[in-house]
């Protein structure tokens, strides 16, 4: 009832507001036209123009919204409406006037239609400086002092939701840009005061706390190249979203954040075709294995945005799997979320969940990932890698399952470790094992940022700790990619093909170890070798320099997405594949972890185990 009654009233003040506009800028036109001394004759004929003008121009601002727009928000739109409105108006009473016969000298039109912009421009932007004035002293406390670099329509953008959001606290003292030709102008009233190589003076000069990063469309050298400058001079950085975030999104200001790691990938929008993906994915139910996973968890998150009919997370881990049904539920409402507790290694219970929600797709991305690891445990990285995901394919098979799609890694291409050689088998059992009318594919990708046992919180970790952060070796190199774009990419692949194929994600170019361990040093606000030591212990077990994403020898074929490709490979007869896996099973039983290994190269013939590796394998329990 009070909120009725606040807005009725702020219409009669804005009603009443633009009435005595009217009529003083009717009084004032003639005035003017007059000298200030208006003849008695012309009187009447100012009555009665005041009489037309008043609701025609009342009626205008209606039908026209401006009754609906708040002052305190006006912009250059709403100051183009204000200009429609009045000429309208003007118009109107016009013809009104002269059918009526009403003797009002030419020149009064003109000087009204021009008073009355003034007055009800004018009354809108003072409404607007006292509201930003009010609201910078409410919040009259310690403000940081701020530059913001990129003096182009972001930078703008952003300075103008700063000010309209004075709780952030952020003074902006200017703008810096690396274009040259811009330091100088003026921008809202803000100057361009240098260019990124003299930031360190800038700094100086205006006593400059923090940088906010305004160039959406940076790419990753350039956002290295302003962290560095930003860190010479001592400067703290944020950022606001990349390209794609700022379309779904609304308002800068309030998405200010740290720069983080991603944003010095420099990597493209990923771009989708959402009618192939919802065809596949909408009021279907979908099974997702390792389900609270990084990985499996973020492709629950695409899913869902596709409206399927439930998703089944199917995971061994519970405190994850639990967290992940409350954010689905909290996020996605009508998406039915279904968490089940499980092993792929356990046949029984992967039947039971299939025969209880019948899924029409599972995307697998339960696995054991973490290298050194599954060379201390070869059985284990066997057992899950290799007949988990078996386990997984007969119970897909046997209850009708159209569409497979299996999380491979680079690490699958010429494999040197355990956890490589139990993904390229399980690359070669989906491609042996598919139904003859069911698409089952594979997607191979490298490392992900903020995936568990990603680098990234390991050396965020040794950052916090003072340091040192250690890398294998100075020449380790990686592909890296985003979470979400890993899994956006894979929901692509996954209407592609007609069934077998390997498909490979483009990683752009592989990125060294030890220049993101020195962006992470510079992303918390210290420098690479003088506040953070960097050092290197050599090569833990299985792992390679680079990593690749195809054998030179396999072919790549193209598809009709940029960032996939098709990878063509030696197709096994599933009768082969299940001899082989049989003779691995048993050696897996007895514990002969010698067998296993020469087992394993039968049947990936590229794989070359780790020096040591043979020896290791021959002790018992190994």
């Amino acid at each position: 009832m009070s909120e009725n009654r606040t807005s009725s009233l702020r219409l009669l003040l804005v009603y009443t507001a633009e009435g005595i506009a009217v009529i003083c800028a009717a009084t004032l036109a003639f005035l003017l036209r007059f000298d200030f001394s208006i003849p008695y004759t012309y009187v009447p004929a100012l009555i009665t123009g005041i009489i037309v003008w008043l609701p025609v121009k009342l009626i205008s601002f209606r039908m026209l919204g401006m009754d609906r727009r708040w002052a305190r928000y006006v912009s250059i739109s709403d100051l183009l409406r204000l200009v429609v409105s009045n000429s309208a108006a003007s118009f109107v009473a016009l013809i009104v006037l002269l059918v009526a016969k009403v003797a009002v000298p030419r020149s009064v039109y003109c000087l009204d239609l021009l008073l009355m912009l003034c007055l009800t421009a004018g009354m809108r932007v003072t409404v607007r400086l006292f509201a930003e004035t009010a609201r910078r002293k409410s919040f009259s406390e310690r403000r940081t002092r701020a530059l913001i670099y990129g003096a182009g329509d972001a930078g703008v953008a952003l300075l103008r939701d700063v000010r309209q959001n004075p709780t952030l606290g952020y003074d902006i003292c200017g703008f810096v840009d690396d274009d040259p030709r811009k330091v100088g102008l003026v921008l809202h009233g803000v100057k361009v005061v240098a260019t990124g190589a003299e930031l360190v003076k800038a700094t100086q000069k205006y006593a400059i706390e923090v940088a906010l990063i305004a160039i959406p469309s940076c790419s990753g050298a350039q956002m290295k190249q302003i962290l560095e400058q930003c860190a010479t001079a001592g400067l703290r950085s944020k950022t606001i979203p990349g390209l794609a975030d700022l379309i779904e999104k609304n308002g800068l200001a309030r998405q200010i954040r740290d720069v983080a790691v991603e944003d010095l990938l420099g990597r493209t929008p990923v771009h989708l075709d959402q009618e192939r993906i919802s065809a596949k994915l909408n009021g279907r139910v979908i099974l997702v294995t390792g389900a609270a996973g990084s990985i499996g968890s973020e492709v629950c998150r695409q899913i869902a945005r596709f409206e399927p009919a439930a998703i089944v997370g199917f995971e061994i881990a519970e405190s994850p799997l639990f967290h992940l049904q409350m954010e689905l539920a909290r996020e996605f409402p009508n998406v039915p979320f279904h968490a089940e507790i499980g092993s792929i290694q356990n046949g029984a219970r992967l039947r039971e969940v299939f025969e209880r929600h019948q899924p029409s797709a599972v995307y697998h991305a339960a696995a054991y990932k973490h290298v050194p690891l599954m060379e201390a445990h070869l059985f284990e990285a066997v057992e899950n890698n290799v007949f988990g995901t078996l386990n997984v394919l007969e119970q897909a098979r046997l209850h009708g399952v159209a569409e497979f799609v299996m999380i491979s890694s680079d690490k699958a291409v010429r494999p040197v470790n355990v956890m490589g050689a139990t993904k390229r088998m399980a690359e070669i059992l989906v491609r042996a094992m598919r139904p003859s009318d069911g698409r089952y594919v594979s997607v191979r990708f490298g490392n992900v940022l903020g995936s568990n046992g990603s680098v990234v919180p390991i050396f965020k970790d040794q950052i916090a700790r003072g340091g040192p952060v250690t890398i294998t070796h100075p020449e380790m190199r990686r592909f890296f990619m985003t979470i979400p774009e890993a899994c956006q990419l894979v929901l692509q692949a996954s209407t592609m093909g007609r069934g077998g194929e390997i498909f490979v994600l483009d990683m752009g170019e592989p990125v060294k170890i030890v220049d993101l361990a020195r962006n992470l040093i510079l992303l918390s606000g210290l420098r690479p070798e003088k506040d953070i030591a960097i050092s290197f212990t050599g090569p833990r077990p299985g792992e390679k320099l680079f990593e690749e994403l195809n054998e030179e020898a396999e072919g790549l074929l193209p598809t009709h997405h940029e960032k996939i490709r098709i990878f063509e490979g030696e197709t096994k007869s599933s009768s082969e594949v299940e001899r082989q896996l049989g003779r691995i099973r048993a050696c897996c039983r007895e514990r002969d972890g010698r067998e296993v290994l020469e087992l394993m190269q039968e049947v990936v013939p590229e794989y070359c185990p780790a020096n040591g590796m043979a020896r290791d394998a021959a002790r018992v329990g190994y």
